[in-house]
């Protein structure tokens, strides 16, 4: 089978695709990977052919003039997300010209798939895999994107429902009219539902890459969506330091990391962190800057600390007693699968809702706040470590995703696809 995966030019949206491309090319299917240049050497070493895809990288776009909140996260979303449409959706129309595949594999954010799903055009099957939160429109009238759990009463479902008028007012329908602008100009029609319930139910097929239980009741989900669980993260791409090796494991480690993405200012989180545990001589903190230089962080290091850009985060988790975050789906899924409780701090992005799952689960602390005070901090991560719920719970869920086998129900779900249209062509002949 030939497969053409396109991935959004971000870590956390890499990787999945990157371990999901290595298992499809294990078992001898063609894959051809499109994302940006700069990820070439990578997706070559996962022994993937590349093909650029320029859009300019706009997937790293930040809006700094405006404080956080709906039009900031509205601007970053269209630039990031929308503004590429045309240029990813031209390269796929060229490489699926050129190299006739079987299926498209598209992150959920590399929004390029859309002018195929809405077209008429004869295309391949399209899969999606998300790499955040199951973004459905949800049954307690919850606008997505603030963070909110389930509703339990009428009255929390009627204040839901006003907050959605405003959320829609403020994000959604000027996201899903400019989206359908650009659409109207390449010749489509309009989005049948919000942005991202479309990008869920459109495709093919959906997978989410997590285990229902760490997810909301939708009620009826859509046909095409089917839960995974957590694919094992790539190969560390760097060894495990040497005051990892050697530190005292009678210690308690606490993991902090602000992501590959929102950590320009690391002010908000890992900084704080480090002064809230700087005096706890029981503890090993270990924080990664996620490519930034560690020179960036300001202050004196706690003796207790230690930091590296990068981190095989994957292997150490298992030995990790708490993972402190500002939300990223992709740790947050690791730390879950391995057991990890969490303490959540992050408002950007899709972190809202990803803390609010955290809290909502029982797995974890959701601070709420994309800058938490260093008492705030203190107190949750104290709560944490010693309240055994949290950890009692983070294990349920770890006992979640060792019932489903990632890989497998991804490659059977892509091979599905794959035989229907071919059943259909067919018939159809």
């Amino acid at each position: 089978m030939k497969v053409l995966i396109a991935a959004t030019a971000l870590t956390g949206h890499i990787n999945p695709l990157l371990s999901l491309g290595r298992r499809l090319a294990a078992r001898g299917d063609g894959v051809v990977m499109t994302t940006a240049e700069r990820y070439r050497e990578k997706v070559e070493a996962a022994g993937l052919r590349f093909s650029p895809c320029d859009d300019g990288d706009a997937a790293a776009y930040r809006e700094t003039d405006l404080p956080a909140g709906p039009e900031r996260y509205r601007r970053e979303f269209v630039r990031r997300f929308i503004d590429p449409i045309p240029v990813q959706a031209e390269v796929l129309h060229r490489l699926v010209e050129a190299e006739r595949p079987d299926v498209i594999v598209a992150g959920s954010l590399f929004l390029g798939v859309l002018p195929l799903l809405l077209g008429t055009r004869p295309r391949p099957p399209v899969v999606v895999l998300n790499v955040s939160f199951l973004f459905l429109d949800r049954p307690d009238h919850a606008p997505v994107g603030l963070g909110l759990p389930p509703a339990r009463t009428d009255a929390e479902r009627a204040h839901y429902a006003v907050l959605k008028a405003g959320m829609d007012a403020a994000f959604v329908d000027p996201v899903r009219a400019y989206a359908d602008a650009q659409l109207a100009q390449l010749g489509l029609p309009p989005l049948p539902a919000s942005l991202p319930h479309s990008i869920a139910v459109l495709p093919d097929l959906f997978l989410q890459p997590t285990v229902p239980e760490f997810e909301y009741d939708f009620g009826t989900l859509p046909p095409n969506l089917r839960f995974t669980g957590l694919l094992p993260a790539p190969s560390a791409e760097v060894a495990l330091p040497d005051w990892w090796q050697a530190r005292d494991r009678a210690k308690p480690v606490v993991l902090v990391t602000q992501g590959t993405l929102a950590n320009a200012d690391f002010g908000e989180l890992i900084e704080p962190t480090l002064a809230a545990l700087a005096d706890r001589d029981d503890l090993l903190v270990v924080a990664t800057t996620g490519g930034r230089p560690v020179e960036a962080l300001r202050g004196p290091l706690p003796a207790n600390a230690r930091v590296a850009p990068f981190l095989p985060v994957d292997a150490m988790l298992p030995e990790v007693s708490l993972l402190v975050t500002n939300g990223g789906y992709g740790s947050v899924s690791q730390a879950l699968a391995a057991g990890v409780p969490i303490v959540s701090a992050g408002l950007t992005e899709d972190k809202a809702e990803i803390g609010a799952r955290i809290g909502w689960s029982g797995a974890g602390l959701d601070l709420a706040t994309n800058a938490p005070s260093i008492p705030a901090l203190r107190e949750a991560i104290e709560t944490v470590l010693v309240q055994s719920r949290y950890r009692a719970r983070a294990a349920s869920l770890a006992r979640a995703f060792a019932g489903l086998d990632a890989g497998s129900a991804m490659l059977a779900g892509i091979d599905d696809v794959v035989r229907t249209r071919w059943i259909l062509r067919g018939i159809a002949a």
